[in-house]
């Protein structure tokens, strides 16, 4: 006979018996062991990317004009051709060096503003067009000159929910640090419930690779409930690895939205002004439920992205402060981990 899966609760929500206060928690210091954070950020670094950079969300390049981005250094233009194949290439136009992040795209054409040279994604006149990937969500761009490893045919994505039959959202945000000390702020969870209050409530980090001597066990195990109001509360347990050296996921295991994902991609962009680095940070959330109402919210998406987005524009104005300030440290001599 075979088991059915067990139906989840009628109402996801739980109230909290006893709420500690959040100057009550218990402190996380103490398991927050520098050395854990960086033995997680330095395995992710070992890790290959084949040289894959997130450019952005998928949505954002369309078929009449280009899209632009400095990755590590590279300017990038990226369009679509007609049959909405993502194309990539050098920013700058082989004649004059024009930005062609600028131009208009026709019939799949890009033809750069200032002369009217004309791309269609393919080598002409000493422009090579980048290697180019669309997940269905992001849109990637290998850069073999400044990635430096062994070069992969696809970037090493992890496992998510089908997007046809989830709520979906993209968000992106830029700081002054590197890509490792956005690893280290996601491989980090025991800040959870300090620094986020708003969000995060009664968190305890279940299970790490230094746990077990690092084997057997990848990544990072969170029990955690996700604040709604006063009480109300979401309790979930979520995983935290890093299949590749730019990024992070998050995946509920168990609880409302089991299966559920976001990842966290750090794309170098290149120094500022004042030499400091910049990284964009792509985040994506892929949720799902079994729920059978859940098909109301993949409805209403158009009006719940936008709540999405905020809730994670919060977030990581936080995050950020603190991967911003974790460079600041470490490139002034400063950093006690």
């Amino acid at each position: 006979m075979t088991r059915q899966a067990p139906r989840p609760p009628r109402l996801p929500l739980r109230l909290r018996p006893r709420p500690v206060p959040w100057e009550a928690q218990r402190p996380t210091w103490r398991d927050a062991q520098p050395a854990r954070i960086a033995d997680a950020v330095k395995a992710a670094l070992a890790r290959p990317s084949g040289n894959w950079f997130v450019l952005g969300a998928s949505g954002g390049i369309g078929v009449h004009r280009a899209f632009g981005r400095t990755v590590a250094g590279i300017e990038v233009v990226a369009w679509r051709d007609p049959a909405g194949r993502l194309m990539a290439g050098p920013g700058a136009c082989p004649h004059l060096g024009a930005p062609l992040d600028r131009s208009p795209v026709h019939c799949g054409i890009l033809r750069c503003r200032w002369h009217g040279l004309a791309l269609d994604g393919a080598p002409f006149a000493g422009w090579e067009p980048f290697p180019a990937y669309d997940d269905g969500l992001l849109a990637w761009v290998r850069l073999d000159g400044a990635g430096g490893e062994q070069p992969l045919p696809e970037p090493v994505l992890p496992a998510r929910p089908r997007t046809a039959g989830a709520l979906t959202a993209v968000h992106t945000v830029t700081g002054r640090c590197d890509p490792e000390d956005v690893l280290a702020n996601r491989l980090d969870p025991w800040h959870g419930a300090w620094l986020h209050p708003y969000s995060f409530v009664d968190l305890t980090v279940a299970g790490t690779p230094s746990d077990s001597g690092g084997e057997g066990v990848d990544g990072i195990a969170v029990e955690v409930s996700f604040k709604v109001a006063g009480r109300a509360v979401v309790p979930v347990t979520a995983h935290f690895t890093a299949p590749e050296p730019r990024t992070v996921v998050m995946r509920i295991v168990a609880g409302e939205g089991r299966g559920s994902v976001v990842e966290t991609h750090a794309t170098p962009l290149g120094p500022d002004d004042r030499g400091r680095p910049r990284t964009a940070v792509t985040e994506a959330i892929v949720a799902t439920s079994r729920r059978p109402g859940f098909a109301l919210a993949r409805a209403a998406a158009p009006a719940l992205r936008p709540l999405l987005r905020a809730g994670s524009r919060r977030l990581w104005r936080d995050d950020l402060a603190y991967a911003e300030r974790r460079w600041e440290l470490r490139s002034s001599g400063r950093f006690p981990g």
